[in-house]
């Protein structure tokens, strides 16, 4: 079949197509692309209505009108729950004269983690694909299509069609073959071996920490999470992303690809932290606590991480956005790689000389954060 034999256009939804023939674009390796994960976001109302999200998957079909590829999209009205911060761009866009939202989103919703963004099992469908998103914005007036977090085995499919490369820095631990948490300590220095054990040692201190999974997930077990995530929620950027539903769905439909960590204080909860299991990586999500506990945060959302990729045989800890606390706990500063299209010349040129000066200084600090890493240093 020849590209002229597909037809390229823009869905209501992911919920609305079917779900077999999206997620045969993937791999399942990630769990946030596939149609369970998304299709939650739109029923719960965590996306649509006033949420400033509207998704607007891009598909390309096949003349019988099966999906063969496909953008997670969405109708943005706003730069929130993104990770990439462009509202600078904004800022100077309006200045200029321009009005910048909508914009179109290529991502997953409120989730800075690394996956696939162009969902195809025929690479030569990548191209059209953006091709389509770079009409839809022309078509439509929409001032520049952005992808974000995007699994380094795609960065190519969007320089090849000259996108705008932006990169940044995250911070992940890496699993080399360690058998135990023991064995991961043996490999830091000696005093961060003490200091991991201290804060380990404080934070558990009268407390009972449980993991659950699959059908061991109660729904008193998501009504506790809610009141830590709302918490967090509120302190952090006053009201949170996900509907309470939007965690019942995830337990219905997901439940085996989440390991929810519960901090239990005389039986009863007071923090929780929630993470994703994928092929090769666990994703720490969302975390909260109603009791303050000194180290509490690091123990669920990194030690236990580490715990359970270790036991999982996971590759990677992706622990969000964010956080140079995390580099003292062994998590490293990674590469992260978004890609955006600008539809004016003369903005694009202007975006493009941003991102040539911004890369430099990225650069640097991923090498100066390299350096500061707590392993042992050989000599």
């Amino acid at each position: 079949m020849s590209e002229g034999d597909f037809v390229a256009k823009m869905a209501g939804s992911v919920g609305a197509l079917p779900a077999g023939e999206w997620d045969a674009l993937t791999d399942g390796g990630n769990p946030f692309v596939g149609h369970d994960f998304l299709a939650v976001m739109e029923e719960s109302g965590s996306v649509g209505g006033r949420s400033g999200w509207l998704p607007a998957p891009i598909v390309i079909e096949t003349p019988d009108g099966r999906i063969a590829g496909a953008l997670p999209a969405y109708l943005k009205e706003h730069s929130q729950g993104e990770y990439v911060f462009d509202h600078a761009w904004a800022d100077a866009w309006h200045r200029a004269g321009g009005t910048y939202y909508p914009k179109l989103q290529i991502s997953v919703p409120f989730t800075p983690a690394t996956g696939p963004r162009i969902l195809t099992r025929q690479p030569e469908l990548a191209r059209p694909l953006l091709r389509a998103a770079e009409a839809l914005c022309a078509q439509n007036g929409l001032s520049s299509a952005h992808a974000t977090f995007i699994e380094p085995a795609q960065v190519p499919l969007f320089e090849d069609a000259g996108w705008l490369i932006r990169e940044d820095i995250q911070f992940h631990w890496e699993n080399r073959g360690y058998a135990s948490f023991d064995d991961f300590l043996a490999a830091l220095s000696s005093r961060k071996r003490k200091d991991i054990r201290k804060e380990r040692a404080k934070a558990q201190e009268g407390l009972d920490i449980r993991a659950f999974s699959g059908a061991a997930i109660e729904p008193w077990h998501w009504d506790a999470f809610w009141r830590f995530y709302q918490d967090t929620g509120q302190r952090k950027w006053g009201q949170p992303y996900l509907t309470r539903q939007a965690f019942t769905l995830l337990g219905e439909r997901m439940a085996d690809k989440i390991l929810l960590l519960l901090a239990f204080e005389e039986g009863e909860p007071i923090a929780g932290a929630l993470n994703f299991i994928g092929a090769e990586a666990l994703y720490g999500r969302y975390w909260g606590a109603t009791v303050e506990k000194p180290f509490l945060h690091f123990e669920l959302c990194y030690y236990q991480a580490i715990d359970a990729a270790i036991a999982l045989g996971l590759s990677r800890v992706e622990a969000g956005a964010q956080g140079g606390h995390k580099l003292a706990r062994g998590y490293e500063p990674v590469r992260t790689v978004s890609a955006h299209y600008i539809v004016h010349e003369g903005f694009r040129e202007a975006v493009a000389d941003f991102l040539e000066r911004e890369r430099s200084g990225v650069q640097q600090d991923q090498l100066w954060l390299g350096s500061r890493t707590p392993f042992r240093k050989e000599g």
